[in-house]
């Protein structure tokens, strides 16, 4: 991989829709080229999948809260594919103590915020703990995956 393909995936971060004669203009090569290195980008797995950045709050789910869940060791990856699977959590990490989850979830409001808790979290014989932060302004989202 060389710089003219971090350029490419700076470019497709930012616009994973860019066309390979844009993508060839902004960067100085043919569209050919830009075609033929994407593709290798993506048959190599630097590119996993294109996809899209949605506004939650335009989808009724303005509640956006990050929580810290501790797991007993033991049951970490039941607990965490249990808990991805769920609609309202749109990212979840397995952190590097091997006991702890970092989770983020969107819901429409804090009944149903409350509702998830109680559901999903409180009472569990798994959980140990729990931290929730809540999101009160966004300043920079991460989009397309790290910077590179």
């Amino acid at each position: 991989m060389d710089s003219t393909d971090h350029e490419i995936l700076a470019l497709l971060v930012e616009d994973g829709r860019m066309s390979f004669a844009d993508i060839g203009r902004s960067i100085g090569i043919t569209r050919a080229s830009a075609r033929e290195r994407v593709q290798n980008l993506m048959g190599n797995g630097f590119i996993e999948k294109f996809t899209i950045v949605v506004n939650p709050g335009l989808l009724d789910k303005s509640v956006s809260a990050f929580f810290d869940v501790q797991v007993t060791a033991q049951a970490i990856v039941i607990v965490a594919e249990t808990l991805a699977n769920l609609k309202d959590v749109s990212s979840l990490y397995i952190m590097s103590d091997m006991c702890s989850l970092h989770m983020h979830v969107l819901v429409k409001d804090m009944g149903a915020l409350e509702a998830f808790t109680h559901a999903h979290l409180f009472g569990h014989p798994d959980i140990v703990n729990i931290q929730c932060k809540m999101l009160m302004s966004r300043i920079k989202q991460r989009r397309g995956g790290p910077r590179i």
